[in-house]
Order: structure tokens, then sequence, then C-alpha cells
């Protein structure tokens, strides 16, 4: 009994830094890419622009939760309850350090793919049950592009699965207490990196969202509470994507000795995904756009090959005992 109530103590601790960290993340955000393009960013509201998210938030939350009327009303709501819901699921199943994690499941890394590929249908549901053509063109570009993606991300992590011989993350991240496999995988790694990208519709990916094209794409109709959804999906997404690259490649809360001693494990880790969400946010003010049609090649032409001939070189050399 007692060890339930500790349980449902850390899950509720857990998301409840996760949804502020989401919000501190636009700010973060905001100010890392102005100081990328040589000016100020927020810098008004709180010392350095700091509370300009909650100003942001409050005046989100204070607009008309407006549902249009030629919607499909009860398919609109819930649309981006799926969105957030599934991104804050994947997190019960990350190690943030040997003795913090929701839940230690043996098929963490498929439980981490399968609500992936759920979040989909937050996109397309929003998209159809807006009947406006922007949103629904949004939410056909957002399925193509993740359900194309996610076959390669799937291809990218079978890898790690090889090498580790576990589909559960905190064995996958004690496996690599010799080595991080970001050495063996750097190919797996760069597969399921761009593959994020594409599943969190972060630019240069964001095209289900085009704002020069679409206007807002799958969000173009919703305002007020179910638009911060969306917002905290998205960002959450980044943030997710950041842990489970830093847990199946860069050793999760693991450091070299003598570094693994100046600080406490969970620490290391969250320095490690701060490291990937800096990057996340630059890479939005570095690369253009891409057309759509050019999405779906690179990915089919590019992607799948290398995620197929890193998982055939890494079977044969785990066969031959290189690896």
């Amino acid at each position: 009994m007692l060890e339930s109530a500790f349980k449902l103590l850390e899950i509720f601790i857990i998301i409840a830094l996760l949804i502020p960290i989401a919000a501190m993340l636009v700010w973060v955000e905001r100010r890392m890419i102005g100081i990328w393009q040589d000016r100020l960013g927020p810098n008004r509201v709180g010392p350095g622009g700091v509370l300009q998210s909650l100003a942001d938030l409050l005046k989100i939350l204070g607009k008309e939760d407006w549902v249009p009327q030629f919607s499909d009303r009860s398919v609109f709501i819930i649309a981006p309850v799926i969105g957030a819901v599934c991104v804050l699921m994947s997190f019960a199943v990350i190690p943030f350090s040997p003795d913090i994690g929701v839940s230690n499941l043996n098929i963490g890394l498929l439980f981490f793919l399968a609500m992936a590929s759920l979040a989909v249908y937050s996109v397309v549901l929003a998209g159809w049950a807006s009947k406006s053509k922007y949103a629904r063109l949004g939410g056909m570009r957002a399925a193509a592009q993740t359900v194309s993606y996610e076959v390669f991300m799937g291809l990218s992590v079978m890898g790690v699965v090889l090498l580790t011989g576990s589909f559960n993350l905190r064995e996958i991240v004690l496996a690599q207490s010799d080595a991080w496999l970001i050495q063996s995988q750097f190919v797996g790694f760069f597969i399921f990196l761009i593959a994020g990208i594409a599943e969190s519709h972060r630019l240069p990916f964001d095209l289900p969202e085009a704002e020069t094209e679409l206007t807002a794409g799958f969000h173009t109709e919703y305002s007020g509470l179910k638009f911060a959804l969306f917002f905290l999906g998205e960002y959450l997404g980044v943030t997710l994507i950041s842990a489970m690259s830093v847990v199946l490649f860069f050793g999760g809360w693991l450091m070299p000795e003598p570094l693994a001693s100046w600080l406490p494990p969970l620490v290391w880790f969250i320095l490690k995904i701060l490291f990937f969400v800096m990057f996340f946010i630059l890479l939005r003010t570095s690369l253009p756009r891409p057309r759509f049609d050019q999405l779906l090649a690179f990915g089919w032409l590019v992607m799948l090959p290398l995620a197929l001939g890193n998982l055939l070189i890494t079977g044969a050399l785990k066969l031959g005992g290189v690896l």
C-alpha cells in the first residue's frame, strides 16, 4: 500500500513538472532564437522576460473557447486531448535515474513507439473535425508524414535492441555502462533524430501547420484551452524525443568516470536532455522548410535504405562477434 502511494506521488510530481517545463520551453526558444538572430527576444515581462510564458498562458486561457458551428463538435474537442495524453503517457517508461521512473516495462521501447503512433490521431482528427480545407490538408499531411517517418524511427532503434537484447529502457541504459551506443549506432541515431523531428512536426518539418500555405494547418480553427493543449503536446514532444535520444544512444543518466561522481545521475540526465532541446530550437532558425514531396521522397529514398542498411550491418557484426 505504501509503495503504491509513493508511486502515485512520483507520477504526480513528474506530471506537475512536465507541464511547467513545456511552458518554460516557449520562453527558452524565443530567447535562444533572439540571440541566434542578434535581437533581444522577450524582455519586458519579468527579469529577462521569464514571465512571458505565464502572460501568454493567461492570454490563451482568457480567449473564447470557440467551437465552429460547422465542425464535428465531439471529435473537435477530444482531438487535442489525445495528443497531450499520448505524449504524457510516453514519459511513463522514461528512466530518469536509477531510482526515478514511473514504470519499468519490459516492452518500454515498444510502448513509446505505440504512443507515438497513436498521437497521429490527434492531428488527423483535428483536421477532419474542423471541416476546413486548410485544417483538412494539414491533417492529411500530418498523417502521411507521421506514418512514413514512424517506419524509419522503428527501424532505427532495432540496432539498439540487437546490441542490448532488450526492449526495456532501463536495461538499455545499463547496457551502455562500458560505452554509449552512439559509437556503434551513429547512423541509427541520425535516422532516429530526423524521424523524431518529423514526428514532432518541428521546423524544418512543420509542413502540417505551414503558416505560409495552410494558415495554421490542422489547428487553424482552434483557440483557448484546446489550442494550448496542442502547444503542450508539441513542446513535450520535443522533450520526449530528446529524452529518448539520451536513453537509447547517450547512456541515459550514465557518465564516464570521473565525471559521474561530479553530479547526481538525474542532473546528468537533465543536462543531456537540455543539449538536445537546444539543438531542436536552433535547428528551427537554421534550415529552410522543404516541399512536402521532397520530405516524403527523402524519407522513402534516403532514410529507408539507410535504416535497413544499418540494421543489416549491425546484425551481421553482432553475429560475427564484432559488436
